[in-house]
């Protein structure tokens, strides 16, 4: 009887697992995205919104407990009120209704426009305010919303010319001016517990203050004629006090409010003519003060440089200073010239600092450009940081330092080119007299100032050394000179990356660096240091988790929150460290990946929550404290899931070819049976184990497969680790995935004749060298390849306009140096010299506005296997970048991919679009989706 109840119960098991779904593509829309999140500073509520992609996200409002309060459609931008008592997020239509619109060619400024809703947790009400153009909550108060009103049409009224009363009433009215860009918008200040409003007219922007119950904002006037200036907005009071009149035309480029709300800053374009210099001024104000203070006046500021009106206006914490920008006069054109009469010509100098295409995508930015300056409240004077040469500015202690490092690129960045780094002549400032010392030259590892701005401090990849320069005395200290805290695992014929830092203790007592796996506390004066968590030996790293949004050091006298990673198991957890008994403990491990922590701030429990996800658990949010005991799961984001035949993830290892041990993520479906043969897929980058326990929803990626859907439909999917030897990235490639490959088949259920491989961009380019090597492969999909390295190290990347030269002397490509000091190294890494070796049918996706790899290559590959009569195809997404971003493109990419290995893999019927194409008469008609009738000869 217990045999029967025992294969009763197996039979039942393999029922409901053959009863579960295949995925199909258009199921990938099903999958639910969580994002934003945010925590109460209470700690008693949290907000998300849930949705497809590209789909209407619905906002959920619930208890950090799990329990929902509010669920509303269409949201976007929620966030709570500072003190936890309010909800403000805008709706708007349906995107079925806009897309309709669009579709029906229904003007911009005839589109529906945003309602905001406020949502009052403790009363459980809801008030909508349509119209709505924008909003704000203030940082660090509550009980007020400000929100924007959009230009509105006003409906004519009749006239009645029975009173004259009604006549002069009308005049009147037409003096008064449309809402519109040029004469600003209503902003209306609204008392969130009583519901009263404030109306300020014609706005043209505004500051809230962080702290303080004030705002500035300027106005064009509620008459052309009236009122037009700067204001101050006592919140409170509700009242208003000019603090600079002007006439309707001028400018508020810039505007500043400290945090506690006493100061404030804005600048001034009062030229009302169409000179094509401006000259702005920038004007300063106290609390108390009648008027607000000129203390910049372009037209007669020494330095002949101007008041910038695009550098944000910022004080420093103790709002003693004001940070501002001054620029250089700008580069007019003669406006009388005719275009016949502009010369367009681009002239490229050898020996010019930056490339020309990186010029020509900085022209924007260098117009902007500015040298930061301060203004000082109690010493009543300005200090120049910035400059022409030392352009490069920072400042410690949130603007209270005494000190400021400005740093000189320009004589090193030529040699960026191909370099890929860029050291600094380094200055330090005086912000108290303007007095400059130099601090030291070329120096490799950046300007980072220390939270009380005591130290400049860095990482030189020249010599892998962490540093500090004591501000005060400019003596420089080698922290980590001669000693491991540089990438151990680094493969590239270039200086090592470091591992980071956590940080700086309180008072710029302690700097914390990382290694491999530890936390190492650093006295920066004598470069003394301590182990504070001691996990190499059991091959557990820690990093430090921020908690605190504020927090700009780490504190002394309250414990830390750490992440930990185990490098064998992969496992993921938290564990804590006391910093006064030196002690870490952990409080969490497991098979699993977490992170996105969100603490309260305002909360004596210490809530927090966080994701917990691994290949099979989507990351949905969890809800503890500090202790992390009894967590809870709070969103079931995905709960489709069960329906549908999944996967599971293991680590595999095996040996390469050189010897290496390696380790590899194998993806096998969920009704995986050890007997059966499987169609194998093996997708690669460079090193992705780490990943073992990383959840990949089902989504229409943009460049690669995706493992559930892939493995719902039968395949096996591997992802070896790669290791390179520097000069040789395609052999290296082959070393390690081949026998990755052959190891699988030795274990009996991969069925060797049906071998496909796919990869994106570095990925792509593995390919495209393994199949010139290798027949173990059925088929392959090769993205944004480089078949020829001697033709793709001329190139440019044109999202950045930076030489490609840089990549293979130095990075990704590991080639090692020039084509003509490595020139056979090329030529062996390059494809294209034996693509006559390549059996392998190829699908290649190149876009022809990719930004990162030249598209002339992936033609280049495409027609010399053309040339040869190598079955492949060609995939352009007009005007998309790397990977096709829109998603209509994306959806095609993912149909045509798995229809492509489904063909060549599993025997499917061939689509059309593999038979004749899609000639460019049906493009953007006819997609070629349908399977061309086996039964027709």
């Amino acid at each position: 009887m217990r045999l029967l109840v025992i294969f009763s119960f197996l039979l039942l098991t393999v029922n409901l697992n053959a009863q579960k779904k295949v995925m199909q593509h258009e199921d990938k829309a099903l999958w639910n995205r969580i994002r934003p999140v945010e925590i109460s500073n209470s700690g008693d509520y949290m907000l998300y919104n849930l949705g497809p992609e590209e789909k209407d996200q619905t906002l959920h409002v619930q208890t950090t407990n799990g329990e929902e309060i509010l669920s509303y459609e269409r949201a976007r931008d929620a966030r709570f009120s500072y003190d936890s008592r309010h909800v403000a997020f805008t709706v708007n239509a349906y995107k079925d209704s806009i897309r309709e619109m669009k579709r029906n060619k229904m003007k911009k400024k005839d589109m529906p426009k945003d309602t905001l809703i406020i949502y009052d947790i403790n009363g459980n009400s809801i008030n909508k305010i349509a119209n709505v153009k924008s909003f704000r909550m203030p940082e660090k108060w509550g009980g007020v919303v400000a929100y924007m009103l959009e230009a509105t049409k006003m409906k004519k009224k009749k006239k009645d010319t029975a009173k004259a009363k009604e006549k002069d009433t009308l005049k009147v009215k037409k003096k008064l001016k449309k809402v519109s860009k040029d004469n600003g918008f209503h902003l209306v200040i609204r008392n969130l517990e009583t519901g009263t409003e404030d109306t300020l007219k014609y706005v043209y922007s505004y500051a809230i203050a962080k702290e303080g119950r004030h705002l500035v904002y300027a106005t064009s006037g509620v008459v052309d004629s009236l009122g037009g200036g700067v204001y101050h907005y006592d919140v409170d009071k509700a009242s208003k006090s000019l603090l600079l009149a002007s006439h309707h035309k001028t400018k508020y480029p810039q505007l500043g409010i400290s945090d506690s709300g006493q100061r404030a800053g804005f600048v001034v374009d009062a030229d009302s003519t169409k000179s094509l210099i401006k000259m702005p001024k920038l004007y300063v104000w106290n609390l108390g003060d009648k008027e607000a203070n000129l203390i910049v006046d372009s037209e007669k500021n020494n330095s002949d440089l101007l008041v910038s009106s695009d550098r944000r206006l910022q004080f420093s914490e103790n709002e003693s200073r004001l940070f501002y920008g001054l620029r250089t006069k700008p580069i007019v054109q003669d406006t009388t010239l005719l275009d016949e009469e502009i010369v367009n010509v681009e002239v490229w100098t050898y020996d010019e600092p930056r490339l020309y295409t990186v010029q020509e995508l900085d022209v924007s930015d260098d117009k902007k450009k500015s040298y930061l300056s301060l203004y000082d409240f109690d010493k009543k004077k300005s200090v120049q940081i910035a400059n022409l040469d030392y352009d490069l500015a920072r400042y410690g202690d949130e603007g209270n330092s005494n000190y400021a490092v400005t740093g000189n690129q320009t004589p090193y960045l030529l040699q960026s080119q191909w370099t890929a780094q860029r050291p600094m002549d380094l200055e330090r400032v005086d912000l108290n007299t303007g007095e400059r010392k130099p601090i030291a030259s070329k120096v490799y590892g950046g300007s980072a100032i220390s939270p009380k701005g005591k130290y400049m401090y860095g990482y030189s990849r020249k010599d892998s050394t962490w540093f500090t320069y004591n501000l005060e005395t400019l003596k420089y200290t080698a922290l980590t000179k001669g000693r491991q805290f540089y990438n151990e695992l680094h493969d590239y014929p270039d200086d090592p990356y470091s591992y980071g830092s956590a940080g700086w203790t309180d008072d710029d007592d302690k700097f914390l660096i990382y290694d491999r796996y530890d936390i190492w506390a650093f006295n920066p004066e004598t470069g003394a240091s301590e182990n504070l968590t001691k996990g190499r030996a059991s091959k557990l790293r820690y990093r430090y988790v921020r908690l605190d949004r504020e927090e700009r050091s780490i504190p002394n006298d309250k414990d830390w929150m750490l992440s930990t990673f185990n490098e064998d198991s992969k496992y993921g957890g938290t564990a804590s460290y006391n910093p006064k008994q030196k002690a870490v403990k952990q409080l969490m491990e497991g098979p699993y990946s977490y992170g996105q922590f969100r603490m309260a701030q305002n909360d004596k429990k210490n809530r927090l929550i966080y994701t917990r996800e691994s290949f099979t658990d989507f990351p949905n949010f969890w809800s503890t404290n500090t202790s992390f005991k009894s967590p809870k799961q709070i969103t079931d984001a995905n709960p489709q899931q069960s329906d549908y035949n999944w996967g599971t993830s293991e680590m595999v290892e095996w040996t390469s070819l050189d010897g290496k041990s390696l380790r590899g993520m194998l993806i096998k479906p969920e009704n995986f049976d050890p007997n059966k043969k499987y169609p194998l897929i093996v997708n690669f980058y460079e090193k992705s184990s780490d990943g073992l326990y990383r959840h990949r929803a089902p989504s229409y990626g943009r460049s690669t497969i995706n493992y559930p859907f892939y493995a719902s439909r039968g395949y096996v999917i591997f992802n070896p680790d790669v290791y390179y030897r520097d000069g040789y990235p395609g052999e290296s490639a082959f070393n390690c995935v081949i026998p990755g490959v052959t190891m699988l088949i030795e274990k009996g259920f991969i069925d060797k004749d049906n071998i496909g491989v796919q990869g994106h961009s570095w990925g792509g380019y593995q390919i495209a060298y393994l199949v010139t090597k290798t027949d173990i492969f059925k088929a392959a999909e090769s993205g944004a390849p480089v078949p020829n390295m001697i033709s793709a190290y001329g190139g440019i990347r044109w999202w950045t306009g930076l030489s490609r030269q840089f990549q293979y002397e130095h990075t990704q490509s590991r080639i090692g140096g020039t084509p003509w000091e490595y020139p056979q190294r090329y030529i062996e890494n390059s494809p294209i010299f034996n693509i006559d070796k390549i059996n392998t049918p190829l699908l290649i996706m190149h876009n022809d506005a990719d930004g990162h790899v030249p598209w002339y290559q992936g033609i280049e590959f495409f027609v010399s296997l053309r040339r040869l009569g190598k079955p492949s195809w060609f995939l352009n997404y007009n005007d998309e970048p790397h990977w096709p971003l829109k998603m209509q493109n994306r959806i095609d990419f993912n149909i045509r991919m798995a229809q492509f290995f489904d063909h060549y893999l599993k025997g499917e019927p061939l689509p059309v679009w593999m038979d004749r194409g899609v000639p460019a008469i049906e493009k953007g008609i006819n997609q070629g989706y349908e399977f061309i009738d086996s039964d027709k000869d």
